[in-house]
């Protein structure tokens, strides 16, 4: 089954077919992989219908066709499969033929669609800062011999909401995916946070473009920003915050400094935070 798909079945839908309904307006994103003559169903109807049996509880390609073959039909024309004028029958599509489309479907603009739809579907949040998580992660199961896995770069709030999702291409890293990932983004009155592969300063500019704060990790992969940022007077800094706990079978024990600064080697940077494990 397309992950992107997956991402519907996280989420809490006690009205699956509404949500499908809901899901067809955002799918103008998509283009169609199937050829001009012999289209018989919309592929809005196609992709909300796999929509609604993933939000019903579908986890494979069998069970979506299985779903869509058992569905009542007022549920069919709910989701836009053509009914015979003569005898009120719906007509609904092969499982073969949601298998092709599936498969033939541009995964990024499927990710599109599925974002934008997610995020208007979410909760607004309250007052500060949104935050947005950006980390990529192999997909378990997508090696074969002749292939590596398949990586995909995502942006989640932290109500588990997956806004964007693309997948890195081949024999790249995610750094070049960041930007377009995030295109499609509303990040007015965000916080990005990511890993420190991402601390790069064309990131951070493009962030305070977007109208986003960020928090960058700084490590010796960054070497010249890592030293200017260990170097400060950290002895002399007042602890902010001290925490201890149990956890993994270990004691935790964690604290937290801050600093502000005039100026440092990095877009519009102004504070420092040491966080010591």
């Amino acid at each position: 089954m397309p992950t992107v798909l997956a991402q519907l079945g996280r989420t809490a839908a006690p009205v699956p077919l509404a949500d499908a309904v809901a899901l067809s307006g955002f799918l103008d994103l998509v283009p169609d992989p199937r050829g001009v003559s012999g289209r018989r169903y919309r592929l809005s109807a196609l992709v909300a219908a796999a929509a609604a049996s993933v939000l019903a509880g579908a986890r494979s390609l069998t069970a979506i066709t299985e779903w869509i073959g058992d569905v009542p039909a007022w549920a069919c024309r709910v989701l836009g499969f053509p009914t015979d004028p003569l005898s009120g029958t719906v007509s609904v599509p092969h499982p073969h033929t949601m298998r092709r489309l599936l498969v033939q479907l541009d995964g990024d603009a499927l990710d599109r669609a599925i974002g934008a739809f997610l995020t208007a579907r979410a909760t607004p949040a309250g007052p500060g800062l949104r935050a947005i998580a950006v980390d990529g992660k192999a997909l378990r199961g997508s090696r074969t011999r002749a292939t590596g896995h398949v990586t995909l770069l995502a942006a989640m709030d932290h109500t588990g909401h997956v806004l964007a999702q693309r997948q890195v291409a081949d024999k790249s890293s995610e750094i070049p995916a960041f930007r377009p990932l995030l295109d499609s983004v509303d990040l007015t009155g965000t916080v990005i946070t990511a890993d420190a592969l991402h601390t790069q300063h064309a990131h951070g500019t493009y962030l305070r473009g977007r109208g986003a704060h960020y928090i960058a990790q700084v490590k010796a992969n960054h070497p010249g920003l890592f030293d200017r940022v260990r170097r400060m007077p950290w002895r002399e800094i007042t602890l902010d915050h001290h925490d201890r706990t149990r956890a993994h079978h270990r004691l935790e024990i964690r604290r937290l400094k801050t600093a502000a600064f005039a100026h440092l080697d990095y877009p519009d940077a102004r504070q420092a935070l040491q966080v010591v494990r």
